[in-house]
This record gives C-alpha cells, sequence and structure tokens, in this order.
C-alpha cells in the first residue's frame, strides 16, 4: 500500500480565523441591534399588543434597526460557522447574499441617478406620509425632530405641510392646543423654552412674512439637496468603505472555499 503526502493536507489557518474575525464583530453587531429593536418595542408596549404595528400609519423607525440586526446576523453567523466549520455551503450562502447586496446598493445609486425627479417626489410622499403620523410613534417622532434640528429645516417642501398633521392642522374647529403650529424642532432657537420637551411646546404659524423670525422657513427636501453636494466626498468615501468591506468579506469566503474544496479534492 502506497501512502502519499500532499503539501496542502489543512485548510489555511490565516484565512479561516480572517473569516471568522471579520464576522464575528457582524454576529455582535447583528445581535446588538435586534436586542435594541426589541427594548424599544417593549418600552412602547408594542410586544405586549403586537397589532400597534399594523395601526402605525408612518414609518416605524425600529423596523429599519430590526431589519438591519437580523440580515447583519444572519450574514454573522453564517460566515463565522462556516469558516470554523469548514462548512461550503453556508460560505457560499454568504458571499452570495454579500454580493447580491453589493449589486443592490450599484442598482439603486444609478437608479436615484438617472431619475432623480421620481426619487424627489417618492421621498417627498414619504415624508409628507410620516409628517401625518409624526404623534403616533415616539420613535418616529424623535427622527422628525432631529432631521429638522440638524438641517434647520421644517416640513418637507415648507412648514404649511405640517397642516396636514391632525394635532397641528389649523382650522377653526380644531380643538388641538397645538393648532395651527409647528413642532418645537421647527423652532428658531430660544434659551427660555428651549429645555421644554417637543410634545409640551410647539411654534404657532404666523404671517408668511415673518415667518423667519421664528420658525426655520426653508423644507427639508430643499436642505437635502443643498446637503448632498456639499458633502458629496464623504458620502463618496463611505460608499467606499463600505465596497471594499463587502469585497473582503467575499475575497476571504470564496478563498476558503477553494482551500476548503482542494484540500478534499486531495484527501479523495
Amino acid at each position: 500500500m502506497h501512502y502519499y503526502r500532499y503539501e496542502n493536507e489543512e485548510v489555511s489557518c490565516c484565512y479561516k480565523y480572517l473569516m471568522f474575525s471579520y464576522n464575528i464583530i457582524f454576529w455582535l453587531a447583528g445581535a446588538a441591534f435586534i436586542a435594541i429593536g426589541f427594548w424599544a418595542w417593549s418600552e412602547k408596549g408594542v410586544l405586549l399588543d403586537l397589532t400597534q404595528v399594523t395601526r402605525l400609519h408612518g414609518f416605524d423607525p425600529v423596523w429599519l434597526v430590526l431589519a438591519v440586526g437580523a440580515i447583519t446576523f444572519i450574514l454573522g453567523f453564517a460566515g463565522c460557522v462556516g469558516a470554523l466549520r469548514e462548512n461550503i455551503c453556508l460560505l457560499k450562502f454568504f458571499s452570495g447574499v454579500i454580493g447580491f447586496i453589493f449589486f443592490l446598493e450599484l442598482t439603486a445609486a444609478v437608479l436615484a441617478f438617472v431619475f432623480q425627479d421620481n426619487v424627489r417626489e417618492w421621498i417627498n410622499d414619504f415624508f409628507l406620509s410620516n409628517v401625518k403620523a409624526y404623534r403616533e410613534d415616539i420613535d418616529l417622532q424623535n427622527l422628525i425632530d432631529s432631521l429638522q434640528k440638524m438641517n434647520h429645516c421644517c416640513g418637507a417642501k415648507e412648514p404649511d405641510d405640517w397642516n396636514l398633521n391632525l394635532y397641528f392642522n389649523c382650522t377653526v374647529n380644531n380643538p388641538s392646543r397645538e393648532s395651527c403650529g409647528v413642532p418645537f424642532s421647527c423652532c428658531l432657537s430660544d434659551p427660555a423654552v428651549s429645555t421644554l420637551p417637543s410634545i409640551l411646546y410647539s411654534c404657532h404659524f404666523l404671517l408668511q412674512g415673518v415667518w423667519s423670525n421664528a420658525i426655520y422657513v426653508k423644507g427639508c427636501i430643499p436642505a437635502l439637496e443643498e446637503w448632498l453636494p456639499r458633502n458629496i466626498y464623504i458620502i463618496a468615501g463611505v460608499f467606499i468603505v463600505i465596497s471594499v468591506l463587502q469585497m473582503m468579506g467575499i475575497f476571504f469566503a470564496r478563498t476558503l472555499i477553494g482551500d476548503i474544496e482542494k484540500v478534499r479534492f486531495n484527501y479523495y
């Protein structure tokens, strides 16, 4: 009986543990995102009454946190276990999904550039739908407030957009104490009232000619359109970093798959 010794009898520990180290971070981050999402839902009482999820007419930011967490957790799990157990199926799943996500990112970027008017209109409709649901969800409220404060803007295209909200609608029959007003995040900074919670204070509409003395008059969509060109290099840098990380993951996975297949071929 003859025994043969091959140069590569074992899978490369270098690529194996690089793949594991790369994914353990995303696996833990995904678990943290999921935990934060469920914690946020428990604070709002959603876990005790799941019908609240269907009753919300706007966008619940927790959904985004849970979706990102779930995808990251699954990919991190597939990468870690696939590397440690030398499981080709899990590694192929990992590299395939990462490649698909990268393709979706490129497609979304190209479509957003080509159909700018459609994207602008979609963002406007999306923002207005969430203006209507502003008081229905505390996380949505905080998200809109942060957006308006950071960008010094109010409404989608103008402050009048807040007329669509039941609480701020400026009609004679509206019993809300916030009638004919806008959220606190639209107001110009005022030390005397800046410490008041937004739910207890709002700026009231004035004549359009003197809006600028009390509230931000620029809409958030025009503010976003001005912000993008000023920060195009930062956006491009973030996109490049994300792309490089994705390509590294695919490279580690495909290299490890090739190494495993080579060892198994030699073994058999």
